[in-house]
């Protein structure tokens, strides 16, 4: 490597273990069928806590033509709310960062519901939020 190269990559030190779930709608619980609308990131280290979400309408109403399109919007804009923290994360406004992921991701039969949990490092975990979110709803 060259010294640009070397000096562009974060060294251990910087780097964070965080933890990511893909937010998933299934709008018949039944069937199991579903689409990632979204991915929450949690990095203790830095206490970063947030969500970006998006609903393709057109590959939900695929999967149920009668899918509940505006109470999975709703329930996105929840997930992001709690991720925000403040008086618009409800209940939640005086749980931790990381009390709140865990209650986000616990498992649940919902039309809007978390996928298992994941792991890795970062040195920036909003940058690593975009790549997931780029890489795993869009």
């Amino acid at each position: 490597m060259t010294g640009s190269i070397r000096s562009a990559l974060p060294t251990a030190a910087e780097l964070h273990d965080y933890e990511y779930a893909v937010i998933r709608a299934v709008p018949r619980v039944e069937r199991g069928e579903c689409v990632n609308v979204g991915v929450l990131l949690y990095c203790r280290q830095s206490s970063h806590l947030a969500a970006r979400t998006h609903l393709d309408q057109a590959r939900l109403l695929a999967l149920d033509p009668v899918a509940d399109v505006s109470g999975v919007r709703r329930a996105l804009q929840g997930i992001e709310a709690v991720c925000a923290g403040g008086p618009q994360a409800g209940p939640a406004a005086s749980d931790s960062p990381g009390q709140r992921f865990r209650w986000l991701t616990a498992p649940r039969s919902a039309v809007v519901q978390p996928g298992p949990v994941h792991t890795g490092l970062t040195a920036d975990p909003e940058t690593e939020l975009r790549r997931l979110f780029d890489q795993l709803v869009l």
